[in-house]
């Protein structure tokens, strides 16, 4: 038998496999399906150690799934629009597509080198204009249903990467991207409405229960659902002019409308320059909305920064209690919650209340505990109320309210009969309502970019906005752009200037590209159908494939990718195109890949390692194997390559037990004479094992807990050594039985490991074993769970919880037996004892308390 040469035989079956089209997808719908999808990769260059894991995965659910009997639909591609091409055109003075496609094929070898099983019929590119005219068509049908806003508001730009950011690219201020500060610029830009899919994306998280509670928990908290009132605040008008009007504020907490003493504007308002204009304030205003804006709204929304505010000379009118309350903006205050405007309540909020206390504002406390230490201090010397209280920090009660009126006494809290009284008031009064509120924005999808896609739609003076007509799709990116030379869309005459579809006269295109998250909002479902011409995929297809069983990518996606994902979902089946509700039914978020020193590996550190590198040294399947045995897939690993060459030796070691299981060792036999066990007693125990660690591995794989799974295998392989010792080449030849046992846990060995290694496996399969056919479209091994019992257990003895003895019974033995055995196993440990009690615990140990 030939020795393991991993170089010698993964390149050979990679071939044989593009040859034969094993891993083309059949559409057999006499099978139950399985769509298992890892996230597509961006094509930045070649891949590494977290996309070795995160496919992996993904490469052993679907072999193991095939195996099982399941039609599997396996594919990728690339998410290959966005900023890094074109960065990298301007530094090399080339272009985008240049640069993006040969990363693309780079990737593709490197996928092919790890033994990926993929149907590469099925490939989706997002920057080829067969894919991106539906991603145009999509945005058209999302205009038709009135999902599509075009508007002026306040925008997160980044200026490093030149391009407007959405809400959740902005990252504790900066950019998700290059990492660089954000600033707020006024800008007209696109919009998809997701708002108005806000309470179902929320409700719909009920479904997932194939999802991890944290990912489900981030989107909850970004949907952001907030029930309370809307209430209106009459601004008094400025003195010597009638200009009075109504701010209307959204806030949780009615009942805590008496202790708010002033009231809080957003820089971004466009009320603000209107209040202070040719005012004493004017310049102090101004002067904040100017250094607010170059901090991003979720950097200033944090609490624990310092707050900035400045008054702007006009108050409004509480509408509980016809007080005055001064209007200030703050720093902290962002225009994408609620209405941009604020009742402060500083005793109930500490922001609030920071704020109070620097600009020496009144702290009204308005809700206690009538048994609290602070209630007390309510009162002065003449056991009267007083206004403000000179605290450390707020106090967020929920209790009875004080100072509050009629309201006074009553419960307040979140959904407390104060909050519906004061809303029920209000009402009549008409002076606010109750109102739900959702911290989730529309999404911008506007991007100041080339290599994006192009928004369909043409500006006319003569008719305004216009679709582009859906026969005209695509609206393909020009090719001799010139971004060295600083060219652009906008730029480039031949690309913007157009003809208007509705009149025909001179029009101009729209200039500015997709976010390219549309462009991974939908791939999954082009998937299904990759080659229509006709529509974006069939809908048949789509509802027979979808939706995805396993869905596989790295937990910082929680919110963008997936939230936007399960938008486009709900949109296509309201348009009739699918047929169900969510897109991703099972979530497998991958945990990070550590270097030596415990920093996640990435290219910025210059701590990557090379997947190329590993494989050169000890083949792709040892790779995929060592990186799937070293954690949970959901937890961290941290890269030893000490534990790779162990699991190396590991491959070698089971592959020339399968030479010795088959006859075909030769010289480099494992079988060494004079073993622990006869060979009738090391074949009871391996038949024992075979069918415990089968039934193991199926319940570890169908978890994704991979790592289990191999460690079972290996113990199977430790058996199947023990077996080999006991049992010499000439005796299982000779013997009907253990022959038939040898041939059987090769064939088990070699399935068990083929979703994990299947270069290695199929060799052992073709060359070995002589087997025609793959090993891959084998069905897997069958397992009898009665024959992975025990014929007897160990026991261990406690006497009051010490282990005094251990016994060795029968599996199925009456609990009365069990007792007795122990018992007189611990004989002289419990003389002259009072047994108080024995307790049998199955398969493990028996407890003895004595006295």
């Amino acid at each position: 038998m030939k020795a393991y040469n991993p170089h010698e035989i993964e390149p050979r079956w990679q071939k044989a496999w593009d040859e034969s089209g094993l891993n083309t997808v059949r559409e057999d719908e006499s099978k139950p399906k399985k769509y298992v999808l890892e996230m597509f990769p961006y094509p930045s260059g070649d891949i590494h150690m977290g996309h070795v894991r995160n496919y992996t995965i993904g490469d052993v659910i679907a072999r193991y799934s095939k195996m099982r009997g399941f039609d599997v639909l396996h594919p990728m591609g690339w998410d290959a629009f966005g900023l890094p091409a074109e960065n990298a055109a301007i530094k090399h003075h080339s272009h985008p597509a240049k640069w993006t496609y040969a990363n693309i094929e780079t990737q593709k070898a490197s996928f092919k080198r790890m033994g990926l099983s993929y149907d590469w019929d099925r490939t989706v590119v997002a920057c080829d204009p067969e894919y991106y005219r539906w991603g145009q068509w999509i945005f058209l049908q999302f205009w038709k249903r009135g999902l599509v806003e075009r508007r002026e508001s306040p925008v997160n730009w980044c200026p490093n990467c030149k391009t407007v950011l959405a809400n959740e690219q902005v990252t504790e201020g900066e950019c998700w991207r290059c990492h660089g500060a954000v600033e707020k610029r006024d800008l007209t830009q696109w919009y998809f409405k997701i708002t108005d899919y806000a309470q179902e994306l929320l409700d719909d998280l009920d479904q997932l229960d194939g999802w991890p509670e944290r990912v489900k928990q981030m989107q909850a908290n970004w949907i952001g659902r907030s029930e309370g009132a809307e209430v209106d605040f009459e601004l008094l008008p400025a003195e010597g002019k009638d200009d009075g009007q109504t701010i209307t504020v959204f806030t949780t907490r009615p009942d805590t409308l008496f202790g708010c003493s002033f009231f809080l504007l957003a820089p971004e308002s466009k009320l603000v320059p209107e209040l202070v204009a040719g005012t004493e304030y004017e310049a102090e205003v101004m002067a904040l909305v100017e250094a607010a804006s170059k901090v991003s709204a979720v950097e200033r929304a944090q609490g624990d920064r310092e707050k900035h505010g400045a008054f702007t000379g006009r108050y409004v009118v509480n509408p509980v209690n016809g007080e005055k309350v001064p209007v200030w903006v703050a720093d902290y205050i962002v225009a994408d919650y609620g209405t941009g405007a604020v009742m402060a309540v500083p005793c109930g909020d500490q922001r609030d209340f920071e704020f109070a206390r620097k600009y020496d504002l009144p702290i009204i406390p308005i809700i206690l505990g009538e048994d609290d230490a602070l209630y007390p201090q309510l009162k002065d010397e003449q056991n009267r109320v007083v206004t403000t209280v000179d605290w450390e920090k707020s106090y967020e009660a929920e209790g009875k309210l004080v100072q509050s009126g009629k309201y006074t006494g009553m419960v307040g809290g979140k959904h407390s009969p104060a909050v519906d009284a004061i809303i029920g008031d209000l009402e009549a009064a008409g002076k606010g309502k109750k109102s739900v509120q959702f911290r989730l924005r529309d999404w911008l999808i506007s991007r100041q970019r080339y290599w994006g896609n192009p928004i369909p739609a043409i500006y006319c003076d003569k008719c305004g906005l216009v679709p582009v007509p859906e026969e005209d799709l695509p609206v393909t990116l020009p090719k001799d752009i010139d971004l060295s030379a600083g060219e652009t869309l906008a730029t480039h005459e031949e690309f913007a200037k157009c003809t208007c579809p509705k009149c025909g006269g001179p029009a101009r295109r729209e200039t500015d590209t997709m976010d390219t998250f549309t462009c991974s909002s939908w791939y999954y479902l082009r998937y299904t159908d990759p080659h229509n011409t006709e529509l974006p995929f069939a809908p048949e297809k789509a509802n027979r494939w979808m939706p995805v069983d396993q869905y596989i990518g790295g937990i910082e996606h929680a919110i963008l990718h997936l939230l936007y994902s399960r938008f486009f979902t709900k949109v296509l089946r309201d348009m009739g195109m699918v047929d169900f509700d969510e897109p991703f039914k099972n979530l497998l978020c991958q945990g990070m890949v550590l270097d030596e020193h415990g920093d996640v590996m990435s290219k910025s550190k210059g701590n990557v390692i090379s997947p190329e590198d590993m494989i050169a040294g000890y083949g792709a399947d040892a790779v995929r194997a060592y990186i799937l045995f070293m954690a949970p897939p959901d937890k961290e690993l941290q890269w030893n390559e000490d534990g790779l060459a162990g699991m190396y030796k590991f491959l070698n070691r089971v592959w020339r037990m399968v030479g010795d299981l088959a006859g075909v060792a030769g010289e480099d036999t494992l079988c060494q004479e004079g073993g622990k066990l006869s060979a009738a007693e090391a074949a009871k125990v391996l038949v024992r094992e075979r069918h415990r660690v089968c039934g193991k591995v199926v319940e570890d794989f169908d978890r994704n807990n991979f790592n289990t799974a191999i460690a079972a295998i290996m113990e199977l392989a430790n058996a199947t050594g023990d077996f080999l010792h006991a049992a010499s080449a000439e005796e299982r030849a000779a013997n009907a039985d253990l022959k038939a046992l040898s041939a059987d846990i090769a064939e088990v060995l070699v399935k068990l490991l083929s979703p994990i290694c299947p270069h290695w496996s199929e060799e052992l399969w073709h060359t070995v074993l002589g087997h025609e056919g793959s090993v891959h479209v084998e069905p897997w091994p069958e397992f009898d769970p009665e024959k992975a019992k025990a014929d007897e257990v160990e026991l261990a003895v406690q006497v009051n919880g010490k282990v005094k003895a251990k016994i060795t019974v029968a599996a199925d033995a009456a609990e009365e037996d069990v007792k007795a055995q122990a018992l007189e196993a611990v004989s002289q440990a419990i003389e002259g004892k009072d047994v108080k009690k024995v307790v049998v615990v199955k398969g493990r140990l028996v407890n003895i308390v004595a006295k």
